[in-house]
């Protein structure tokens, strides 16, 4: 059986189920874990809930709305300025966040009244917004405030305004996926179709599923515009409100993210007929692909390759250097739905990291089917795990990285594990070809960073050499690693006390070749 039972987990046998290693030669009725169920009492998730899937994942990213949480501020400030949603009108949506601040007497006699004078005030604070989407919480859902009768007594006090009003309390659903569900159904049923688009191009798509962590948005939409290709609309990175309102104009339908946004592509498919295509903007074979699906979708097969061309000769020398270096480092791919599958293979095949255990919290049995047939055999895949399951998968795998997002992250840092964040990245974007760089020149510094290995040392217990102390200064400057057994002579490895800072893997740290970090680094 390829069931995995973890230690800390025995006393709740039914998290057996949930975790399993890929053998060798196992199809996927065999190997795959259970997921996207209700969490099992007594395992402490860390999922996020529904309400959080609406507005911190998909609602948030829309640029020129005020996003009101109609419940306690703590729902509020949970799902506020922790991933990097940025946008081109100074990040409105990233400097504020707004909530009606629900207490106990409101729970008693009804927050209506509450919820209007909130929509009004914030309207008045910032008159050049005319655009709101309104969150339910579990506290509103629960005493029935009936926040879309509100909304239109708001309107008709404020005709210029428009409100979008999102039903999607925290119990709405098994994780943050129910949430992804329900605000996707409602925009495509309540708001596409009542502003006619204006079209500048015969090409025309929707950029559906991005949400511009650190402009990976802008780094897709400037390939579709190299084609000739007009994106009318990104849901949500980066989106203007009305533009999302006239989804319905488009010829197509460009599917990044099919775990948090193919619902709205589904359903514009049923309703308006528009096809839908799924792509891949991690890694450069993929991306390649991508980029040429859409084109030969429209007939621009010429245009897509020239990109591919000068993107990929600008760019490959410099992946296949940090390739040369990754090789053999070993991560946890610990990530949201879709890059379960969109890093798994490719980070192994472009990069040469050897990806030892993946994991999701809200993924469905679609995103492990296909995270679990990319990887490679010997590979933990875990199902809504808990922090202690994850201490006993990093003391057991003996990871270098982890890919994954701030709670979990910081966890590994006290395991003296490094991480990477998977969900707003460290120093992205990381789509496209120099995306890509960028990302593997963060795992780079990450795996060989000398200040986290000096972190190892306990000055209260271990020997310090103090002649060797010039060996800090050489090892803050950019250096090439070399096999130990390729040292010639007069190229000493640093050996002695401080073997835990400079031999990493088998490897050791040579000042003689070092390289400079401006030719290495995007």
């Amino acid at each position: 059986m390829p069931h995995h039972e973890f230690e800390c987990s025995s006393c709740i046998p039914e998290r057996k189920s949930h975790a399993v290693v890929k053998g060798e030669g196992e199809d996927l009725t065999s190997c795959l874990p259970e997921g996207h169920l209700l969490t099992i009492p007594g395992t402490i998730s860390e999922r996020g809930c529904a309400y959080c899937g609406a507005k911190h994942v998909i609602g948030t990213p829309m640029k020129d709305a005020i996003h009101m949480s109609h419940g306690p501020v703590g729902c509020t400030y949970d799902t506020w300025h922790t991933k990097r949603y940025i946008s081109d009108n100074d990040n409105f949506q990233l400097k504020y966040t707004y909530a009606t601040d629900m207490k106990e007497s409101h729970v008693v006699f009804g927050g209506g009244d509450l919820l209007k004078k909130n929509i009004i005030e914030a309207f008045k604070a910032h008159p050049t917004i005319n655009r709101m989407t309104v969150y339910q919480t579990c506290a509103s859902a629960l005493i029935g405030d009936d926040m879309e009768a509100i909304a239109r007594d708001v309107l008709k006090e404020m005709p210029d305004k428009d409100i979008f009003v999102c039903n999607s309390p925290g119990f709405a659903g098994p994780s943050q996926s129910g949430g992804h569900h329900k605000i996707n159904i409602a925009w495509i049923h309540e708001k596409v179709g009542t502003v006619e688009p204006k079209i500048t191009s015969d090409y025309v798509i929707n950029y559906v599923g991005d949400y511009n962590i650190q402009g990976d948005c802008e780094i897709m939409c400037d390939y579709f515009k190299r084609m000739g290709i007009q994106v009318l609309s990104s849901f949500t990175g980066n989106g203007s409100y009305d533009e999302l309102r006239s989804m319905h104009g488009a010829h197509l339908n460009v599917l990044e993210c099919a775990r948090s946004a193919e619902y709205i592509c589904n359903e514009l498919r049923v309703k308006y007929g528009i096809p839908r295509l799924d792509i891949d903007g991690f890694g450069f074979e993929p991306l390649s692909d991508s980029l040429m699906k859409v084109a030969r979708f429209f007939g621009l097969e010429d245009r897509a390759q020239a990109i591919i061309d000068e993107e990929t000769a600008r760019w490959k020398p410099e992946l296949d250097w940090y390739k040369k270096r990754l090789t053999g480092v070993k991560v946890c791919l610990w990530p949201g739905g879709s890059k379960l599958w969109h890093w798994a293979n490719v980070i192994h095949e472009e990069m040469g990291v050897e990806v030892v255990s993946l994991y999701t919290k809200f993924g469905h049995q679609g995103d492990m089917e296909k995270g679990v047939a990319r990887a490679q055999p010997g590979t933990l895949a875990i199902d809504d795990p808990n922090e202690l399951e994850g201490i006993e998968a990093m003391d057991k795998l003996k990871p270098d990285v982890i890919f994954t997002g701030m709670r979990p992250g910081e966890v590994a840092k006290k395991r003296r594990v490094q991480y990477l964040n998977a969900h707003a990245y460290h120093n992205g974007p990381y789509k496209g070809y120099e995306g890509w760089v960028r990302f593997a020149r963060d795992i780079y510094n990450a795996a060989f960073s000398p200040i986290h290995q000096l972190s190892g040392i306990d000055i209260s217990r271990d020997p310090i050499a103090t002649d060797k102390g010039f060996m800090t200064r050489k090892m803050i400057s950019d250096v090439k690693l070399i096999p130990e057994e390729a040292n010639v002579e007069g190229e000493r490895p640093y050996t002695g006390d401080f073997d835990c800072v400079t031999k990493l893997r088998g490897k050791v740290y040579d000042p003689e070749l070092s390289r400079n970090h401006e030719q290495a680094a995007v």
